[in-house]
């Protein structure tokens, strides 16, 4: 998988010129970096400019310190037994409940550790992770009786920033949020910071960029905007490992014998890409075509594990040319749609045993 650094400032540069200056900026490296690589990703952003990390697990967090990595990182999903390895890693974790916190708390307590950053999730309608409206006197009486910890930000999450035909709904966890913020704010007596914008929300409602907003999809390529182009980060590449021509008789190709030979004869073109390197099996037979030498050509049989062939026929492919699965063609949204998934699925299915090369 390549990573094209210019593409991934580009995009960086179009979400920091929707912003003010004084707003930070979180970027999203959870799922190793929406596949495309973790740290390659994160030390991008760090030379970038980026104010802030996010990771879903503890264990993404601790890679990419090991990694380098010396960004404030938050910890979306923190999980009450991995509090030791957010601690020693400097991580800081994300709250969604009052036994989490609790948990925390005593654990801080028995290291003798005071004012630990953490991040206050709210509720304001996904219906996911947080607090509840009702829930917060609760949370700001067990914050009351904790400096074992400081508020470093109350944020929240929009279900379904990117659809117009939502935004009454999207308006209202907003407004939802900042009266949950405003009243854990006036408890607490000092002002954390506040973010709920996603990559479609720092396009759509750049209005509510808040103190911070929290940059996804949109820095590996995808806009949630009609007629905003984007680069995409990712390619991912394979080179041809054998080609074959057969012959009419010779039979069928793959497994399960789907793939057929043209009364003619067909050519095939095998690639080690397969369903354990994030190549959807239902790309298999047809559904798909990749780029090789400037032509497009399709899947033919089933995909198997770690290959997959390609029906070259008509086109000149010699073994180790190199074949595009995806990225400026195809793209990421075109296998979406034929899938009927989201781009997001695609990138986040890639191993880490595909290796990343960052072209500078």
């Amino acid at each position: 998988m390549e990573l094209n650094l210019p593409a991934a400032l580009k995009n960086y540069r179009y979400f920091r010129g929707l912003l003010k200056e004084s707003t930070k900026l979180l970027v999203l490296v959870k799922a190793n970096a929406y596949g495309h690589g973790a740290v390659e990703f994160a030390s991008m952003m760090q030379s970038a400019g980026a104010d802030y990390l996010a990771v879903a697990l503890p264990v993404e967090g601790v890679e990419l310190r090991k990694g380098g990595i010396s960004l404030p990182v938050l910890v979306l999903t923190a999980g009450s037994d991995s509090f030791p390895e957010i601690i020693d890693n400097r991580l800081e974790p994300g709250i969604p409940n009052a036994d989490t916190l609790r948990a925390l708390v005593a654990k801080l307590r028995q290291r003798g550790i005071s004012g630990y950053p953490v991040h206050i999730k709210i509720d304001s309608g996904m219906h996911r992770l947080g607090f509840m409206k009702d829930e917060l006197p609760e949370l700001i009486e067990c914050l009351g009786q904790s400096p074992e910890v400081r508020v470093v930000s109350f944020y929240s999450h929009l279900a379904a920033s990117e659809d117009p035909a939502e935004d009454e709904f999207t308006l209202s966890q907003i407004r939802l949020f900042n009266e949950c913020a405003d009243q854990m704010e006036g408890s607490l007596g000092y002002r954390p910071m506040r973010h709920i914008l996603n990559s479609a929300g720092i396009e759509r409602f750049p209005q509510y960029q808040m103190d911070m907003v929290r940059l996804g999809i949109g820095i590996y390529g995808i806009s949630a905007l009609e007629g905003v182009k984007l680069s995409p980060v990712a390619s991912l590449k394979v080179k041809v490992l054998q080609v074959k021509h057969l012959k009419d008789g010779d039979g069928t190709i793959g497994y399960g014998r789907h793939g057929h030979i043209a009364p003619e004869g067909t050519v095939t073109a095998t690639i080690p890409c397969g369903y354990a390197d994030g190549l959807d099996r239902h790309l298999g037979c047809g559904h798909a075509s990749f780029l090789v030498n400037g032509k497009r050509v399709p899947t033919i049989g089933n995909i198997c594990m770690d290959m997959c062939m390609l029906d070259v026929t008509g086109v000149d492919v010699a073994v180790g040319d190199t074949v595009t699965i995806f990225g400026e063609d195809p793209t990421i949204g075109e296998l979406a749609g034929i899938l009927g998934t989201i781009p997001y699925e695609i990138l986040t299915s890639v191993p880490k045993r595909i290796r990343r090369v960052v072209l500078r």
